[in-house]
């Protein structure tokens, strides 16, 4: 004849009493357990829906750029911002309105600021490279100096200033580095902000003094020591 557990042992047993306290929850709150199972699902199942989406229009974007990129190395830049009726091409422009959040709408975000500032329009170019995100490491550096070229152009050389030395921060070497550095202070004269490029022009002397731009920064400093004479 089988044994049976006394009350007290049934009363003790952290198995049963574990399992007594969940199921006595679970009749206490089932409506809601089981909408917040239903919210799980539906949860993952979203996650999961929206991946193969995303990927799906990364894969649209990117065939549709490849005709803009065509147009944009041709030098035809009104073509490759606007497409073209006649061939059937999407331009950037409709790229960036219906493919913002894809990594080939973001480089089409570059394409156009560039292709604004081929064609002259600064305020445009400046309005697309704020939306652009830079890749990280050295492919990044050229973005971001690009953005101080614009905002030069515009005649914000101390905003030019703090971008080129963004760039030059961004991924530091030999090469890059010491470029923006001098372009920034280059920008920062053209600021009048005098003191900030010889602390610019300082640091290229001490920790570049080999690079390509050192002697610029040399004639530079003399000449920044002249203006702060007057």
């Amino acid at each position: 004849m089988a044994k049976r557990l006394s009350k007290e042992q049934l009363e003790t047993d952290p198995l049963l009493t574990s399992y007594y306290l969940f199921t006595s929850f679970l009749k206490r709150n089932l409506t809601a357990v089981l909408a917040a199972t239903v919210l799980v699902i539906l949860v993952l199942g979203g996650g999961i829906f929206y991946y193969f989406y995303s990927q799906a229009r990364q894969v649209e974007a990117q065939e549709l750029l490849v005709n803009a990129e065509q147009a944009f190395q041709q030098g035809e830049f009104e073509t490759a911002l606007w497409g073209d009726d006649v061939q059937l091409r999407v331009g950037l422009l409709e790229i960036i309105d219906n493919y913002g959040r894809t990594s080939a709408g973001n480089l089409a975000r570059y394409y156009a600021a560039v292709a604004e500032a081929e064609l002259g329009n600064y305020d445009d170019a400046l309005r697309y490279i704020e939306r652009f995100d830079p890749p990280r490491g050295i492919l990044g550096v050229g973005p971001i100096s690009f953005h101080a070229v614009v905002l030069s152009n515009l005649g914000e050389y101390s905003r030019a200033a703090d971008v080129f030395v963004k760039a030059a921060e961004w991924d530091i070497n030999e090469a890059t580095t010491p470029q923006n550095l001098f372009n920034a202070a280059q920008a920062a004269m053209e600021a009048d902000e005098v003191a900030r490029a010889t602390q610019l022009v300082s640091r290229i002397l001490s920790d570049y003094e080999d690079s390509q731009v050192a002697d610029q920064a040399r004639r530079l400093e003399g000449m920044l020591f002249v203006r702060q004479g007057n």
